[in-house]
């Protein structure tokens, strides 16, 4: 409950001093966490997992508990504040500790992430409804480059959120939604293999869980292995 209280009086700071890069204003909730690690599952070889954008750790806990012996963990998150306390976990937290030496904390943008590691799995807290169209196609593309073949990719966001603020927003920023929804939509379209409504958390959230063929570009051609289904 301490860790719990503390962590929601740093997620309101960051919220308040940096909301570009934050977006929310709690950590994710139970359901939503647990929904967003469910992707991380027991294999017969070990995998390599990434989570961008953590926070304070309330996934990566999830993640965590789900880890095999063998597998590896990258925690990619940009706040410094986060940063620093997910470190301080994997000096102090017992769960945390016992796979400490196979979790890389990286304070870096997720851009920058070489690619000569790929990832089985990939699971992103990235509040992309707040960036620039230029942006959350940087993001994607990377996703793509770092993905094993058929690695997972698990993202949340609210549900509704850019209608909402579509309802509100100037010219300018209704633009930029619409452009994140078509960018989103044809993620959706080809790659989404299941997607949840997480009604338990606050504010209620979509998670789409996508499957890609790993190493390439999102705009190229690929056949889709598995049916697609379209966003909320």
């Amino acid at each position: 409950m301490r860790q719990r209280l503390t962590d929601y009086r740093l997620f309101w700071r960051e919220f308040r001093d940096t909301f570009h890069s934050t977006g929310a204003v709690l950590p994710s909730g139970r359901r939503l966490a647990r929904s967003l690690a469910s992707r991380v599952q027991a294999a017969d070889q070990p995998q390599k997992i990434l989570e961008v954008g953590p926070g304070t750790g309330p996934v990566t806990s999830q993640i965590i508990s789900r880890l095999g012996p063998d597998d590896h963990l990258d925690l990619v998150e940009l706040n410094e504040r986060f940063a620093d306390v997910l470190q301080d976990r994997l000096n102090s937290d017992p769960r945390w500790q016992a796979v400490a030496n196979r979790v890389r904390v990286l304070q870096i943008p997720i851009e920058e992430v070489e690619p000569d590691i790929r990832y089985d799995v990939i699971v992103s807290g990235l509040p992309l409804n707040n960036f620039s169209c230029e942006l959350v196609e940087q993001i994607l593309a990377q996703f793509h480059r770092l993905a094993a073949n058929q690695a997972s990719l698990s993202f949340f966001e609210y549900v509704a959120v850019r209608k909402a603020k579509s309802l509100v927003a100037k010219h300018a920023e209704r633009r930029r939604l619409a452009g994140i929804e078509q960018m989103l939509r044809r993620e959706f379209d080809s790659w989404e293999f299941d997607r949840q409504c997480v009604l338990a958390n606050v504010p209620p959230a979509w998670v789409h869980h996508l499957r890609l063929p790993g190493g390439m570009n999102p705009k190229q051609k690929t056949e889709v292995a598995e049916p697609a289904i379209t966003g909320p």
